[in-house]
């Protein structure tokens, strides 16, 4: 049962990182920084489910790079919960832009570019519900760790 303090969020180690072999120490600095892994998978997106999860983004220019590469290798998408999850973990994970996150953040530290960032993360408290129901279940959540 989550506690009411706490909160959860997704996210996503992309392409790019678990290529370059990047899962090990993104997840040990998640861990270190406080988050509990509730739920962890990886999974290779089809074209259309990249569409689907990004859907909010299809207007903007980026949209179908973005899907593409989401959907050209596998990625592992991970429910965070800690207090104020959403806030801190947009924290670690620094700003979309690896030349422009602080140092020290996940994106600056293993990021390839604004669009190869290494890894995502829910932008909001709604989002983060959306987000987490699209890759996990309820009965998927009755584990600390899935699909390893």
């Amino acid at each position: 049962m989550q506690d009411l303090s706490t909160q959860q969020t997704l996210g996503i180690i992309k392409p790019v990182a678990l290529l370059d072999g990047h899962m090990g120490p993104i997840i040990t600095r998640i861990t270190k920084h406080g988050f509990t892994i509730r739920a962890m998978r990886l999974v290779q997106l089809t074209l259309g489910q990249a569409q689907r999860f990004y859907e909010v983004h299809r207007e903007q220019p980026f949209f179908v790079e973005l899907c593409s590469y989401m959907a050209s290798s596998p990625v592992l998408p991970m429910v965070l919960e800690k207090q104020q999850a959403v806030e801190d973990f947009r924290k670690l994970i620094g700003a979309t832009d690896p030349q422009k996150a602080d140092p020290g953040t996940i994106r600056s530290d293993f990021g390839q570019s604004i669009n190869q960032n290494a890894i995502h993360g829910s932008d909001h408290e709604a989002t983060a519900s959306r987000e987490v129901a699209f890759f996990f279940s309820d009965l998927d959540m009755m584990n600390t760790l899935t699909d390893l």
